[in-house]
């Protein structure tokens, strides 16, 4: 398929007059100049929605500016206004993934008849179609149904089965349309219309029969995506598409194809027959500057895959995906003869990375889910469990610490959950999560303070502050080691003997001091730091880390363990030695927060008392200062590990404490 603009354009040039406003338009080029024979469609996706039909983030109960398929809605006026045609398409992960989506589902029910509100939001948009994100099965497949079923549009699935495949992927008994075709009137160059058949195949993530495999075991199969794409697109092509769009919640990986990828995207875009792919799944931006580039047969600049036009419009409505096509008539057929793609934002950050909206919300989107918002908004509020411990992060830095433990017990009861019946069910399950809120540049009141009793989810924010997904790495027992001897560069080097000398490095932010749960161990402070910053070994000969054991013993430096994080750390966010993405076995489709949600639910009471599982080793005749919330004085007698006494006030309201080593 050629590409060859008609004339030169930037995406930034696309954008002046549109973003807040429709008062000034600026049609698209391929709009403005279309010929006779050519026309002009442009196709609009939005991808990972989960849920978030407002700007409002009920986990800190407060607005959000970079969220919400209102604030997304806003803008598609003006966007179908620069356009000669278009139509508007939603590529899945809608259902689950924020409190009002638990509300619905766990709460109020949905009885046959009942319409979801994103669905609702949806509904007053005119979406042409959409597919299923892996978070569609969240809740059950009698549940999803329901919700669909008052869907004023339809969805295709190409590849998620009932019970077995069949040994030809046409054979297969499929829960869904794998493609519709829809034939559309479009206006060309001169005024005329005349027909388009636009053929619209959807994919899943094959993975979904093991992220939900308690709702898909026994009643659901799935089949890889360019498989089941290579059975049906010649059959849309014989049924007479002119135009083949691929529907895909899978994102975008360059490593090679492998049978049942999860992120196909690009292989799928080289099957032949398949015009434009949308994608998602990965919550990034494509086209972009960051987040693909370097991945042969990916032009991140263009907005290609395999050549063809793609686009991934980030999540919860912070973009708008576009892809423009000039089609030209070739008798009685339409063909592409030139495209565009863009990832359009709500919003965007001034020179202090402050947040910035670009667009207002779509009253008609808000007004359809208003019942639902307040509703959400008291479930929020209201307890979902309880807690049998107060839960507060004022010595998170300096002794084992309750905030941090129950993120812990959340992440491996999870991952436990989740591998039970893999390749890694026998291999020992240990935690690492870090303090987030714990005072620093955010003030002496920027600390976890749950009180012991009623936790409602909105509290879940103050455990877990950023919305990363979990996942697990398999690692060595000498890998461990490491990992905390990184995170102890959280202190200074304290010699022995000396007296209320600074205990925190100041340069050291707390997301990165990692406690690891299902070990034991102490730190010497006696020793410098083993690892700098970038996780360069400094010291070779210096250990901080002592007396660390499994189960009692001390531990196997070969010893295999898979470890609960997020996807900052396995990512390799924060440097640590020998983390990084290819010690990843297992991504989760969940967010850290949800599982603590779910952890609470199911538990009902948690006992998040800290387990003292570490501590510093001990240095008669020495004293170090820290400062903290003053509201930490409370709890000073409760910590386990630690003595830790008042030492006064500090700075800037905080208060000053003593660790008795």
């Amino acid at each position: 398929m050629p590409h060859t603009p008609l004339l030169p354009m930037t995406r930034r040039s696309l954008l002046g007059g549109v973003a807040a406003t429709s008062a000034l338009v600026m049609l698209h080029p391929f709009a403005a100049r279309a010929q006779a024979n050519q026309a002009h469609l442009r196709i609009m996706e939005t991808t990972d929605i989960h849920v978030h039909v407002l700007p409002y983030d009920y986990y800190g109960d407060k607005p959000n500016d970079t969220m919400g398929l209102a604030r997304t809605a806003s803008i598609i006026d003006a966007i179908r206004a620069e356009a000669g045609n278009s139509m508007l398409i939603d590529n899945g992960d809608f259902l689950q993934g924020n409190p009002m989506g638990d509300y619905i589902a766990y709460e109020r029910g949905m009885k046959e008849g009942d319409r979801h509100p994103i669905i609702q939001a949806m509904n007053v948009l005119g979406y042409d179609a959409g597919t299923l994100g892996n978070h569609e099965f969240n809740y059950g497949l009698d549940f999803m149904f329901k919700v669909l079923g008052s869907a004023g549009f339809p969805y295709v699935c190409a590849n998620l089965t009932k019970g077995m495949l069949a040994s030809d992927p046409k054979q297969d008994e499929l829960f869904f349309k794998p493609y519709v075709i829809l034939e559309k009137q479009i206006r060309d160059g001169s005024g005329a219309t005349s027909p388009v058949k636009v053929g619209i195949i959807g994919f899943v993530p094959p993975q979904i029969m093991v992220w939900d495999a308690k709702h898909l075991e026994g009643k659901a199969q799935t089949r890889d995506i360019v498989d089941a794409a290579k059975a049906w697109v010649p059959v849309m092509k014989e049924e007479g598409a002119d135009i083949v769009v691929a529907l895909s919640h899978s994102g975008i990986d360059g490593s090679g194809m492998s049978e049942r990828m999860e992120n196909a995207s690009l292989y799928l875009a080289g099957v032949e027959g398949i015009d434009a792919v949308f994608t998602g799944h990965q919550h990034l931006v494509f086209p972009g500057p960051k987040d693909f580039e370097g991945i042969a047969g990916a032009d991140a600049a263009k907005g290609t895959l395999m050549g063809k036009p793609a686009v991934m419009a980030g999540f919860w409505g912070s973009h708008m995906g576009l892809i423009d096509l000039l089609l030209e008539k070739d008798g009685n057929i339409w063909k592409i003869v030139d495209f565009t793609t863009e990832a359009r934002p709500i919003y965007h950050r001034d020179e202090n990375r402050k947040v910035i909206a670009d667009v207002e919300d779509k009253p008609e989107v808000t007004a359809a889910v208003k019942e639902e918002h307040e509703a959400t908004l008291a479930y929020v509020r209201r307890p979902v469990g309880k807690t049998s411990a107060p839960l507060y992060s004022y010595f998170a830095l300096v002794a084992d610490d309750p905030s941090v433990q129950i993120v812990s017990n959340a992440q491996t009861w999870y991952i436990k959950e989740m591998l039970k019946d893999g390749p890694y069910k026998d291999y020992p399950v240990l935690s690492a999560a870090a303090p987030f809120k714990a005072g620093g540049r955010g003030g002496a009141e920027y600390y976890t303070d749950v009180p012991a009793g009623d936790i409602a989810i909105k509290n879940v924010a103050d455990l877990y502050l950023y919305p990363n997904t979990v996942q697990a790495v398999l690692i060595t027992g000498e890998q461990v080691r490491n990992w905390l001897e990184m995170s102890a560069g959280m202190f200074n080097q304290v010699e022995p003997g000396a007296k209320d000398v600074p205990l925190l490095n100041a340069g050291f932010p707390s997301y990165n001091y990692d406690v690891i749960d299902g070990v034991t161990y102490q730190i010497d402070l006696s020793q410098p730091a083993r690892f700098d910053k970038d996780g360069q070994l400094v010291n070779p000969d210096a250990h901080r880390i002592v007396d660390l054991q499994f189960e009692g013993k001390p531990i196997d430096p070969a010893q295999k363990f898979v470890v609960a994080t997020n996807n900052y750390r396995a990512g390799g966010g924060g440097k640590f030695p020998d983390i990084a993405g290819d010690k990843v076995i297992f991504v989760a489709p969940d967010t850290n927060r949800d599982v603590i949600v779910r952890y609470i639910v199911e538990q009902g009471t948690i006992n998040p008392s800290a387990d003292a599982n570490w501590s510093f080793k001990p240095m008669a005749g020495t004293t170090a200062i820290f400062e903290s919330g003053p509201k930490g004085r409370t709890y000073v007698a409760d910590i386990k590990g630690a003595k830790i006494e008042d030492a006064g006030d500090g700075a800037e309201g905080f208060a000053r404490f003593r660790l008795v080593l």
